[in-house]
């Protein structure tokens, strides 16, 4: 979806969608979302799928996680730097 100047683009609804899951959306960036939500059904699904990993991983416990999965994982995210 192309968006003009002022209207939120698919590439910043993907960087939002943790603020806007979480309420942290300013009322122009919520007026923003809401806007493009309203045209995009793309983002619909994406926001639906992002929704769902929510409630799926919401339901994990660390202890639920295998020993082995679980030093695999650490290993992987040992050197992440946030960007």
């Amino acid at each position: 979806m192309e968006a003009s100047a002022n209207e939120l683009t698919c590439k910043e609804l993907v960087e939002l969608v943790t603020d806007y899951l979480e309420g942290r959306l300013s009322a122009t960036e919520q007026k923003r979302w809401e806007q493009h939500m309203s045209k995009c059904d793309w983002c619909k699904l994406y926001l639906e799928q992002m929704k769902l990993t929510v409630r799926t991983l919401g339901e994990l416990t660390e202890e639920s996680i295998p020993p082995h999965a679980k030093e695999k994982l650490l290993s992987a995210f040992h050197d992440w730097k946030r960007g």
